[in-house]
């Protein structure tokens, strides 16, 4: 099989085009970096040509409500006239768990439109949604701090390993188009001012975690069911304290 991947060299592509080669499989890892930019459409048609499947995990570079709009319907838009032009009969791409429950979220409506414009296509497609990584710990962090304190939502989250969600991607693209969504957590749940707490703790970082209920995520109030699978998932199996130390022996 000749996959081409579009966001190839970033967290999960990168992961993913090592998987899928050691499968056996034909890769590309495409980027603007290559030559391939779904925004201008530069190199689409070429890298697209004989593949079999698209996988987009491709990300905005500015989270601004209206840019990440753009971002990924002028994207979708690209990729998908590319597909039919080359005669691409499947398509991949990866979202968010809860991308539907959050409207207040610029980042989530943008994720949505992205999904409606891959189901309109016509191209047989499978989303996986995936809850927030445990990559994204130090971030959220970052971008929840007022004053010395870091105030986070006690709202649940499923934070997975971003390996695993490589992973599945893989999976997902050996199975073939389901034209529907399937999920990825991890195993385990959290609140989001507890998950960061523990990310600091290992860290050795002293910023105080505040728990609040009214905090927001990215714009939204998040509760128990906002960010977690509602129905079957599949699950990870890192635990938080797993990929910590993992993180401690590496750095």
């Amino acid at each position: 099989m000749k996959a081409v991947v579009i966001g190839g060299t970033g967290l999960i592509g990168r992961r993913l085009v090592e998987i899928l080669s050691e499968r056996g499989h034909e890769v590309i890892a495409a980027s603007p970096s290559s030559g391939v930019n779904s925004i201008t459409g530069e190199g689409l048609e070429q890298a697209f040509g004989g593949a079999d499947v698209v996988i987009d995990v491709s990300n905005s570079p500015s989270f601004e409500e209206n840019a990440v709009l753009n971002f990924f319907q002028t994207s979708q838009k690209n990729i998908a006239a590319a597909e039919k032009a080359t005669g691409v009969k499947y398509h991949v791409a990866l979202s968010i768990v809860g991308t539907d429950r959050l409207p207040d979220n610029g980042y989530f409506r943008a994720k949505v439109a992205q999904e409606k414009l891959i189901k309109e296509s016509g191209i047989p497609y499978t989303i996986l949604h995936a809850t927030q990584f445990m990559e994204f710990a130090g971030g959220i962090a970052d971008s929840s701090m007022k004053g010395d304190d870091v105030i986070l939502s006690t709202g649940a989250i499923q934070p997975v390993a971003a390996a695993e969600v490589s992973e599945a991607l893989a999976d997902v693209v050996e199975a073939g188009p389901i034209n529907g969504i399937t999920e990825i957590a991890g195993p385990e749940r959290f609140s989001m001012a507890e998950f960061v707490r523990q990310y600091l703790t290992a860290k050795g970082d002293t910023r105080k975690v505040v728990a609040d209920p009214q905090a927001r995520y990215f714009g939204s109030i998040i509760d128990e069911q906002s960010l977690v699978p509602l129905g079957d998932a599949r699950l990870g199996k890192i635990t938080l304290k797993q990929w910590l130390d993992k993180q401690a022996v590496q750095a």
